[in-house]
């Protein structure tokens, strides 16, 4: 079970059973009855079936079903009755596309096939997830299991919620005779007051590239639109200097400000890796938002890279709120799946805001 992953308390594990699953056109009002409880419920948004995900504190996420993909999570960082803060950047459809079209941001699971050179397309793209079960641990944690077939691999999909943390696992089983190669990334998009105040601090002397994102239905910026370079502004002497893909840094600064566009990959190079010890990136780093003075603390399982970006002024063509895209990943050194082996990689967000 996924939830093992986790380092803290979780629900008891659910022994997976093909029989319990449903498909993802199953209805709404049937799957709440089959699988809705106490801070469990399905419910129909447009055209999609969505499960919202509720604790006793009020902490809540929703998923839908169909893509897998987290468009909210609103936990409670204030002592006061409302004292909820939705902490995901989504965007709906755009206008004129159905409601059934995937939202754009939010927290989405990308797994590409990197077997061969010209293999580099999304293994998610024709799934369509189904619920395999749920779990709850009275009314302080829940949890919804989602699966789905991509060729030979079977693969798992866990979304947990507690009372101050909430997480994402994932198992990739190979039942195919050959290995296959792939790239992966669980990234969020966090949404901040104002972009003068968002920053991260945690990978400090850690080295990094600048690098795109793993393409993904889910995403904001396109990979080519994350690696342009950002608008000078009224008072620049010119644009910013472009950090080439490839070449290395080390991170000096404790606190990184997140104002300017930037594109990044925190990792040992794949040069390094080879060796008996190396230096890899830290387990967990934390997203600052100034404005509304919260922390997020994001924690990596199973993943080598994390993923961090910043869309500087392009962040106006989608609104007035700011966002980054971060999360841990595996791009720059494909994981290998042999056959009849399981991958499994995991993102917690966890705070202590209260």
């Amino acid at each position: 079970m996924a939830a093992s992953l986790l380092s803290f308390p979780s629900p008891k594990p659910i022994l997976p059973t093909v029989s319990t699953s449903s498909t993802g056109t199953t209805s709404p009002l049937t799957l709440d009855q089959k699988f809705g409880r106490k801070g469990i419920k399905f419910l129909e948004s447009g055209e999609a079936t969505i499960v919202e995900l509720s604790v006793r504190n009020g902490s809540s996420l929703r998923v839908r079903v169909p893509d897998a993909h987290v468009t909210s999570y609103k936990p409670k960082v204030y002592w006061k009755d409302d004292g909820f803060e939705e902490i995901l950047y989504t965007l709906p459809p755009a206008e004129g596309e159905r409601v059934s079209q995937k939202s754009k941001g939010g927290i989405g699971l990308v797994i590409n096939d990197a077997s061969e050179a010209y293999a580099k397309g999304s293994l998610l793209s024709d799934c369509e997830w189904t619920v395999k079960d749920v779990d709850s641990d009275s009314f302080d944690a829940v949890q919804v299991e989602l699966s789905c077939t991509s060729g030979n691999l079977d693969i798992i999909y866990v979304i947990s919620l507690y009372s101050e943390s909430m997480a994402t696992a994932v198992i990739v089983k190979n039942n195919g005779h050959k290995a296959i190669n792939i790239t992966s990334a669980i990234l969020s998009h966090f949404k901040f007051k104002r972009r003068g105040g968002t920053a991260i601090t945690g990978l400090q002397g850690c080295s990094y590239c600048a690098h795109p994102p793993l393409s993904s239905p889910f995403e904001v910026l396109s990979p080519v639109e994350a690696m342009k370079a950002d608008d000078p502004g009224w008072f620049s002497f010119g644009p910013e200097p472009v950090v080439k893909p490839g070449s290395w840094n080390v991170q000096d600064e404790r606190i990184t400000i997140l104002r300017k566009k930037l594109s990044r990959i925190y990792a040992a190079p794949p040069s390094e890796r080879s060796k008996t010890f190396y230096r890899g990136p830290p387990s967990k780093y934390e997203t600052i938002d100034q404005g509304k003075e919260l922390f997020f603390r994001v924690i990596r399982m199973g993943y080598e890279d994390i993923y961090v970006s910043s869309p500087g002024s392009f962040s106006q063509k989608h609104g007035k709120d700011y966002f980054i895209c971060t999360g841990p990943a595996s791009i720059l050194v494909p994981v290998t799946v042999n056959p009849g082996e399981e991958w499994r990689g995991a993102q917690v967000i966890e705070h202590d805001n209260l």
